[in-house]
């Protein structure tokens, strides 16, 4: 039987291994932390769930990305329920823009962007129908055999045959090559400024560099089922692991890697702390591609040699995680909302929020609720700061907490005296506790199509989760997983079972 070891239970390894177990490989993932989810996990403290990055779950509508991936996985449900709308985004000026999933969208939009963000919704939504539409279909991209170049031109033949109105438009082939902000007006800043927001949480840029096809997609996220997940985020990978184990694989907990050395029967060992090791035919990692680094016997692939020391591109989180009195929340305030103070955005200017809906009971104590509060933020001056010693970090910590605090008064302004835990995490807490490197979350920023690192390192060895095509969200890395488990069982001659070949 087959051997793979996947590294690190993310949804985008969770994915993978499911997927390879269903069709009877030997699998075993080895998790460093307590818990499966990496960034999408949720953690347990003084009776309050959290949800560690990742809030806002989307691909949950019949025959779409998550669909997909129960199927292909086994995964029987996701106990999940709808989040309409998909947040609010509240402008420096007070204008509240309600980002529904129906036909009330285009009255929210129309009524403060006008006739101008009218006609980019249009753009942006034609294109995001045509590019589900391909992305569903499984796309080996980048292609990385002459046999997957062939499968993509296949795929993409049968998708313009299908409608070639809409699937052959001009305009698409010019979007693979400019930034979203060729269809935005100049004229208009509040719409210009909601777009780079948005843009900023589900594509890691801001419309002068995001890849228009790219950021079409991504914007769609609210029309695309965004819901609410019964336990946090972190039941999404909870899930995947009960369908891995179903399936005969194995999940093991506080197994952090040391070092993976390829044998000279061309297998591989995987050291883990303590003295352990296990033995693959095929190693996954679910890792940043600096860690994989980090963990790989020379010779390195030359993906990985290329990198530079450390992440130079993206983002790191600042997270709040309160617990605060039910009392402090209205009646009927959604549950998600993304706050702009003004440009430039991240650092405190711009923050998302998340309360755990008043009918998930195992978030949050009686009569209290789970808050999760984010904003991008630089890595470098954190790293700086903890070398400068405790002071500096505190300092810094403090700050950017009052900063972002600030932004949720606007929203409830009695919280403060009703809180009643408040935690934060840094980059730092994040290397700590994920293991990325420096950090690091969220994948490289969207600027082009043709930038994605290639899933697979070498004959043997593969890479999972947001540093490969589609990129970040729970939906993209789960995919990723998808195409990652096709690639293994091809190449051990294996036939995958419902849902994985498509």
């Amino acid at each position: 039987m087959n051997r793979v070891v996947i590294i690190g239970a993310g949804v985008g390894g969770l994915t993978t291994a499911a997927v390879l177990a269903k069709a009877g490989l030997d699998i075993k993932v080895l998790e460093a932390h307590i818990y499966p989810g990496g960034c999408a996990g949720t953690f347990y403290h003084q009776g309050y769930r959290f949800d560690a990055g990742a809030t806002l779950a989307g691909g949950f509508y019949p025959g779409g990305p998550m669909d997909f991936v129960a199927r292909a996985t086994g995964v029987e449900t996701w106990n999940t329920r709808r989040s309409n709308p998909a947040m609010v985004v509240h402008l420096p000026d007070g204008t509240a823009i309600p980002r529904w999933s129906d036909e009330r969208r285009w009255q929210a939009r129309r009524s403060t962007f006008g006739r101008e963000g009218e006609a980019f919704f249009r753009w942006q939504e034609t294109t995001a129908d045509a590019l589900w539409s391909l992305a569903l279909r499984g796309l080996p991209w980048p292609p990385q055999s002459p046999s997957e170049g062939v499968a993509l031109l296949k795929k993409a033949i049968t998708w313009a045959a299908e409608n070639p109105v809409r699937h052959l438009r001009p305009g698409l082939l010019a979007d693979a090559f400019r930034p979203a902000s060729a269809h935005l007006p100049k004229t208009s800043e509040n719409l210009r400024l909601f777009i780079d927001a948005q843009l900023l949480i589900s594509a890691q840029t801001t419309s002068t560099k995001a890849n228009a096809l790219y950021a079409a997609s991504a914007l769609d996220l609210p029309r695309r089922g965004a819901v609410q997940i019964e336990g946090g985020m972190g039941a999404i990978s909870d899930q995947l692991a009960k369908a891995l184990e179903r399936h005969g694989g194995r999940l093991h907990l506080r197994k952090r890697v040391t070092r993976v050395h390829a044998t000279s029967t061309k297998t591989y060992r995987i050291e883990v702390e303590r003295g352990d090791a296990f033995e693959a035919d095929a190693v996954v990692f679910n890792l940043p591609p600096w860690n994989i680094r980090n963990l790989l016997d020379a010779p390195l692939p030359p993906t990985l040699r290329r990198l530079p020391p450390h992440p130079d591109r993206g983002w790191g989180a600042f997270m709040i995680y309160l617990g605060i009195d039910d009392a402090a929340i209205p009646e009927g305030f959604a549950d998600h909302h993304q706050v702009l103070k003004g440009r430039p955005l991240a650092e405190g200017q711009s923050i998302f929020l998340s309360i755990n809906p008043p009918w998930d009971h195992a978030r949050a104590p009686m009569g209290k609720r789970a808050v999760t509060i984010s904003t991008h933020t630089r890595l470098e001056p954190w790293w700086q700061a903890s070398e400068e010693g405790p002071a500096s970090l505190a300092r810094r910590r403090q700050q950017m907490q009052s900063k972002m605090l600030e932004s949720v008064g606007r929203l409830l302004p009695g919280i403060h005296g009703h809180t009643d835990l408040l935690l934060d995490a840094t980059p730092i807490t994040f290397s700590y506790f994920t293991g990325r490197e420096r950090g690091w979350v969220g994948g490289f920023p969207q600027v082009n199509l043709f930038q994605a690192m290639p899933p697979r390192l070498s004959q043997q060895v593969w890479m999972v989760g947001d540093s490969i095509f589609p990129g970040q969200s729970t939906a993209a890395v789960a995919l990723g997983g998808l195409r990652v488990a096709r690639s293994i069982l091809k190449r051990f001659n294996k036939s995958s079972k419902e849902g994985v070949d498509q």
